[in-house]
């Protein structure tokens, strides 16, 4: 990692941003002719949620969305993304849009653009309306031609008042965490059909942008990857070549698609136990790379990773690893947040000057970094999650290194604005600026909030780092 420590400013017109995603946020599941989707139907699946949590009330953002804008305020960001629930503006996953749906989003959007905060909107953040898994889901090819027509019917109605449109959040998780590894919405454990959904996610990606780029060549578009560097536990060549077979199920097999216009022959030969890629049709690639205005980098964490010799692995991801059952991840004894992900912000430098030198030129926003912690509320009231500041102040140092290397960064979206629902971890993990008391659903701003609400004004860091 460059040690480009000299300054602590970003570059004059840098993008600061939170993130959300509706169904961590919204409740009113039932509201405005919303119909349910996969996480509705998942989070009633015995155990798959922690303590039997789900998304029916949230932070109550759908009623409370004016109290939320005027935190972004105070926090000083030029931008806030979040995401549309398809289920609530299409509720079939096909047809008219739904006027009710419509009218919350419209409304969200003038209240933000009435306090200065320009919308970034994310078309599909996971919720998939259930209606379309019942139907097979993004396994199935039509899954993706009914995304492409929600986006184009969606952006047509926005577009006047949204310059920044996302069609997907982490199609990794989308499709290796819901369809292979079985952790997240819709729980299925078919490694094929994983490997036809991210194709599919993919696909309509690429008919959604090149729609919206018609009706509006103003607007920007961009698609959202989550990345990870993957590194060798040791020199061993068992390892090394670990690391290799994770990093193109996990990375290349959306960034080659998407920026080089073709799948890596190395993933095809990976999983050809699995799936002979017969999904893919004559053109496909070429629409997937449907040129990009900007590329959104979500980072958490770095992944280590040791060839395991076929031994049953635990984990997440490790099972979403299709073609690479017999790698694990390791821990290297760095700290962690109360995820039990290692905290190493050189993994986001690495991250961000890899897609620029080998991938590049394509503009590039951090649109996920953040941090859980189990956060405590003193007798005063305030909530002292210093962890959480020196977290981002490693990460935005990171991203400026970054940068003065070269790479075209533009913009950071920390995660979250709120406490929230995380997926199958319920509530009981928080990752907000804002903390949530989930029973009275009263906000209360972090020690976190205030000292990011002087980066964002000041465009740029205490120098040294110091709890402002």
């Amino acid at each position: 990692m460059s040690n480009r420590d000299d300054t602590a400013e970003f570059p004059t017109g840098f993008v600061w941003g939170v993130a959300t995603a509706s169904y961590q946020i919204e409740g009113a599941v039932t509201a405005g002719g919303r119909q349910p989707s996969i996480w509705d139907t998942f989070s009633r699946k015995p155990g798959a949620m922690h303590n039997g949590d789900n998304g029916d009330v949230a932070d109550d953002h759908y009623h409370r969305y004016r109290e939320d804008v005027a935190l972004l305020a105070d926090l000083g960001v030029t931008h806030y993304r979040f995401s549309l629930a398809w289920p609530r503006l299409q509720p079939d996953g096909k047809g008219a849009i739904n006027a009710e749906g419509l009218d919350f989003y419209a409304r969200l959007v003038d209240e933000l653009l009435g306090h200065g905060i320009a919308p970034w909107v994310t078309l599909y953040h996971w919720d998939l309306p259930q209606a379309l898994e019942d139907a097979g889901g993004w396994p199935v090819r039509d899954t993706a031609a009914r995304f492409a027509e929600y986006a184009a019917l969606t952006h047509e109605k926005l577009h006047d008042r949204i310059r920044h449109w996302t069609t997907l959040n982490e199609p990794w998780c989308s499709a290796f965490l819901g369809y292979a590894a079985g952790a997240h919405a819709p729980g299925r454990t078919e490694p094929a059909a994983a490997l036809a959904a991210a194709h599919h996610l993919l696909l309509g990606h690429g008919w959604a942008v090149t729609a919206m780029r018609e009706q509006d060549p103003g607007s920007q578009l961009g698609i959202t990857v989550n990345l990870s560097p993957v590194s060798p536990a040791t020199g061993d060549p068992a390892d090394v070549e670990a690391a290799r077979r994770v990093d193109a199920v996990s990375n290349r097999i959306f960034l080659d698609p998407l920026l080089r216009g073709r799948y890596p022959d190395d993933v095809r030969a990976d999983v050809a136990a699995v799936s002979d890629f017969g999904f893919v049709r004559p053109g496909d690639e070429a629409v997937i790379a449907v040129p990009l205005d900007f590329l959104g980098v979500n980072y958490y964490f770095r992944a280590v990773v040791q060839a395991n010799a076929g031994a049953p692995v635990d984990d997440p991801h490790a099972r979403a690893w299709v073609g690479s059952t017999d790698v694990q991840p390791v821990r290297t004894g760095l700290p962690t947040t109360a995820m039990g992900w290692e905290i190493d912000p050189s993994g986001l430098y690495d991250v961000l000057t890899w897609v620029h030198r080998d991938y590049g030129p394509v503009p590039i926003y951090v649109t996920e970094n953040g941090a859980a912690f189990d956060d405590t509320v003193s007798g005063d009231g305030t909530i002292p999650d210093h962890d959480r500041i020196a977290f981002l102040d490693s990460h935005f140092r990171a991203t400026l290194g970054a940068i003065a290397d070269g790479a075209d960064i533009r913009g950071y979206f920390v995660w979250s604005l709120l406490d929230n629902l995380e997926w199958a971890y319920g509530y009981s993990k928080r990752f907000g600026l804002i903390h949530v008391d989930y029973a009275t659903q009263t906000r209360t701003p972090k020690d976190s909030a205030r000292w990011f609400a002087g980066v964002t004004r000041r465009n740029g860091l205490p120098h040294p780092l110091v709890r402002d």
